[in-house]
């Protein structure tokens, strides 16, 4: 059972050795994950509304059709595997003081931690996990793996509701602390790898990233200035959702913002409006006007309109720019900007 990186690994090596693999994957897996496990010529099954519930289905299998499960977070060989990137951070990075880790059903933080407490018991392991699905947080206030309310969420490769047994045994004596992101974080985060370093990431491989970033978990004194290492697990995810999160990013980042004007319906109404616009430097996105459900004056019309803008102070002059034009405005976007 995978939402797609697991099983995109053992269908490959399947194809590969010629062994048949059997795949089972939720009902909020990537199509572009589906898609490369079949054409690696596994066979697909999608069942279970989560990573949990595909699982289960998985264990089904194993008893009616003789099948051996391979666990994507839990298998104590995969767990030695991913424990070998620790090294290599070691190897390559020598003076790192902290590893940020992606934590889902935290087999890849377990492996990691092992291996740096093993060879550098100085350098501070963190885990990072979406808040739409805090399972490894939970695990460690209850003192083992309890299922935890899972919501769909950006990060859907770190979407397990109940953490291996075997990695949690390893990882809680190896990680140091273990935070939380948002969706807008970790929608920033994979803006800022695609402009900033051009790799495309996965929500739940940026999560890492996503508690670094200015007003994150891990944005704090005691970091700054460290030699500071992030794996970014996963670049496999689906154009039309990277579509989503690029849009996300620039609504978190102030640059695409989102207000309701109210204008006069007679001719040249909203014209007035997108010339201020122009001159403010506001690009228009999206307008659309509507009569109906404005209960006052009859002569105006509320204008909806998406602006791409530069960021947090180009949206607050533009706003500024409204009220002293005198329009009624409704700044709908997802941080607002600061008061003129």
């Amino acid at each position: 059972a995978s939402a797609g990186n697991h099983a995109l690994a053992l269908a490959y090596h399947g194809q590969q050795l010629g062994i048949p693999i059997t795949v089972v994957m939720p009902t909020v897996a990537p199509l572009a994950k589906v898609d490369k496990c079949r054409k690696f010529g596994a066979r697909i099954i999608i069942e279970g509304a989560h990573i949990g519930e595909s699982k289960a289905f998985a264990e089904t299998l194993v008893e009616s059709e003789g099948l051996t499960y391979i666990n994507g977070y839990d298998d104590p060989p995969i767990l030695a595997g991913a424990g070998t990137m620790a090294i290599e951070i070691i190897e390559d990075v020598p003076c790192v003081d902290y590893v940020v880790v992606p934590v889902g059903g935290a087999g890849l933080i377990a492996g990691v931690s092992c291996a740096i407490k093993t060879l550098k018991p100085d350098v501070k392991v963190y885990g990072v996990e979406p808040k739409f699905c805090p399972s490894f947080t939970a695990a460690m206030n209850a003192g083992e793996p309890v299922p935890t309310e899972t919501t769909p969420t950006l990060a859907d490769g770190l979407a397990v509701p109940v953490v291996g047994p075997h990695a949690f045994k390893v990882a809680r004596h190896y990680v140091d602390e273990t935070v939380l992101c948002s969706e807008k974080e970790i929608s920033l985060a994979v803006l800022r790898l695609i402009e900033n370093e051009k790799m495309v990431v996965e929500g739940g491989g940026a999560s890492g990233l996503a508690a670094l970033l200015p007003g994150g978990a891990l944005d704090r004194p005691d970091l700054k200035g460290k030699n500071i290492v992030v794996p970014l697990c996963g670049g496999n995810i689906d154009t039309t959702t990277l579509g989503r999160v690029i849009d996300r990013g620039l609504a978190a980042d102030c640059r695409l913002s989102n207000f309701t004007a109210t204008v006069s319906d007679r001719p040249g109404g909203i014209a007035k409006l997108t010339t201020l616009l122009a001159e403010e430097g506001a690009s228009i996105k999206d307008i659309y006007h509507e009569r109906a459900w404005l209960h006052s004056n009859v002569d105006q019309v509320q204008v909806k309109c998406v602006v791409e803008l530069q960021g947090k102070e180009h949206a607050s002059r533009l706003r500024g720019a409204l009220k002293a034009a005198g329009y009624p405005i409704l700044w709908k976007s997802s941080v607002q900007p600061a008061p003129e």
